[in-house]
């Protein structure tokens, strides 16, 4: 069944990335709400996430759903999909082609399927637990940078962040010879990260919906990712801290010193 659920997954994040794109295409209708400080949800984010949450539900009846706009679904199978219809709202409702649409899922309280799609560049970020990543369908692996000042560091920040964590990250990063980038979509900042455009990817905390797949494709690329409780995590994200092999204890060493 794994392999079906992979399948499954690449398909389905396409056809909702299309149809998220739909609304992309036209801004000037969309009803756009605040949930926060710098955090946004549009129809078009509710609408997208359903179009997967029914999908998933019909193929698969007994699995959990978690997603970034409506309720948990309780399954009984061993597996959870997590999703996020739209990372970078803010980005999609300025009209800034930097958004994605993830889907993960957890087996047995292990990451087990990652999948980002980014409709605007149609570039399909993907993996499957022990077989690699791709992008597109071709193998991918992280950064061989053994250096901060080798690449830009990833870094992202949320309402939910400490800003004097990110102020001393990035100060430190700098001492560094290094530099950061965001923009604004933590899932594919780690995809970049994974496909070694980014050296790396932090974050003080993320959601899983944000995050889950993006660390798998890191993993499966031949990165590292700094240790999480899965299923806590599912619930209540955690923190984010990622790397290619060779880079990935000096990136440590910035979040040992910066982020709780």
């Amino acid at each position: 069944m794994s392999q079906d659920r992979f399948t499954f997954a690449n398909a389905l994040v396409k056809r909702a990335g299309a149809f998220a794109h739909e609304y992309y295409t036209r801004l000037e209708t969309l009803n756009i709400e605040s949930k926060g400080h710098q955090d946004m949800v549009s129809e078009a984010d509710r609408d997208t996430e359903i179009l997967v949450r029914n999908a998933i539900a019909e193929a698969f009846p007994d699995d959990t759903i978690v997603g970034e706009e409506g309720d948990p679904k309780q399954g009984t199978s061993e597996y959870t999909w997590i999703i996020d219809p739209i990372d970078g709202t803010a980005n999609f409702v300025s009209s800034i082609p930097q958004w994605c649409v993830i889907i993960a899922c957890v087996k047995n309280g292990e990451k087990y399927i990652g999948v980002v799609y980014d409709p605007c560049a149609d570039e399909l970020f993907a993996a499957e637990k022990g077989k690699g990543a791709t992008l597109n369908g071709v193998p991918i692996s992280v950064s061989k940078s053994a250096s901060l000042s080798n690449g830009s560091l990833g870094l992202g920040f949320s309402a939910r962040g400490r800003n004097q964590a990110v102020k001393d990250t990035v100060n430190m990063l700098l001492d560094e010879g290094g530099i950061f980038f965001r923009n604004g979509s933590g899932g594919l900042m780690l995809s970049y990260a994974a496909s070694g455009r980014l050296i790396g990817y932090i974050e003080e905390h993320m959601n899983s919906w944000d995050c889950m797949a993006g660390m798998l494709l890191v993993e499966e690329a031949g990165g590292i990712c700094q240790e999480i409780n899965v299923q806590d995590a599912i619930m209540n994200g955690c923190k984010v801290v990622t790397a290619g092999p060779d880079v990935f204890n000096q990136v440590k060493a910035l979040t040992d010193k910066s982020f709780i």
